[in-house]
């Protein structure tokens, strides 16, 4: 008997890797976060399954539902949105099968942000603009954030930041982000990356709350805030395809090929 994280992907369920869709089609018991993945992902679950949505459910009334598949030798699809190591909420579940002796495994799926950009039909990792991805999240009425995991600090990087559960947080995200990457900064809400009713915002720090305000989105969306989201020129090509630049796979410069900056 094993129990599966299974990484549903964002939400379009064709998004699902083989395997997941493999794991779910095979487990006798499917466990899901019914608020975050679509019914069309567990419809998949062979015929007869135990499919409880855990969404109304408590982390131990979770994990006895999983102790009794493990007593019937039954295998487990607990299937979450996204990917399970991002806000999956799996450590505290990992935690008690390893007390437990239950063996597990995590299957990776396809999170929002990626989602979200190819919804936005960008790149995240501009040349010299931004080569790296902050993924974070608000406080709010969640966890609290470690020390030093603030807006502000990552701000200073002036990286690419996806900012989870922040959509009502929009006036204190302007608060922190406006001094280090400026109001006019491109921003973009993403909400339910892929799923069927998806809506794109773009806007700056400085008026983006009004157009979400305008829109009526409240939940389930990704914020994305970074000067790459506003870059369509002015960046060099990147050097990994540059013909002047030889590498181990292409080990000879093109001839009169000038290398990029």
């Amino acid at each position: 008997m094993t129990v599966y994280f299974i990484g549903a992907g964002p939400g379009d369920p064709e998004l699902l890797t083989l395997k997941a869709a493999r794991l779910i089609e095979s487990c006798p018991v499917c466990l899901y976060a019914g608020s975050l993945v679509p019914e069309a992902v567990v419809a998949r679950a062979p015929e007869g399954a135990v499919v409880m949505d855990t969404a109304p459910m408590t982390l131990d009334e979770t994990h006895g539902e999983i102790l009794a598949a493990h007593q019937r030798g039954e295998d487990v699809a607990r299937v979450h949105s996204g990917d399970p190591s991002l806000y999956g909420a799996i450590a505290e579940q990992t935690r008690r099968l390893k007390a437990d002796n239950i063996p597990y495994q995590i299957i990776p799926g396809v999170p929002a942000y990626a989602a979200a950009a190819a919804a936005l039909g960008q790149e995240l990792t501009i040349p010299e603009v931004a080569q790296s991805i902050v993924l974070t999240r608000m406080s709010m009425k969640s966890t609290a954030m470690p020390n030093g995991e603030t807006l502000e600090n990552f701000a200073r990087t002036g990286a690419t930041l996806a900012i989870h559960l922040g959509i009502r947080a929009l006036r204190e995200i302007e608060r922190q982000l406006a001094p280090h990457y400026g109001a006019d900064c491109p921003v973009a809400v993403v909400y339910r990356a892929s799923w069927p009713d998806e809506q794109l915002i773009r806007g700056t720090l400085s008026d983006i709350q009004s157009k979400v305000r305008e829109a009526k989105i409240t939940r389930t969306a990704l914020i994305l805030v970074g000067p790459a989201l506003g870059r369509e020129h002015g960046f060099p090509d990147s050097a990994l395809y540059d013909a002047a630049r030889p590498h181990l796979l292409r080990p000879k410069a093109r001839r009169g090929a000038t290398a990029t900056s």
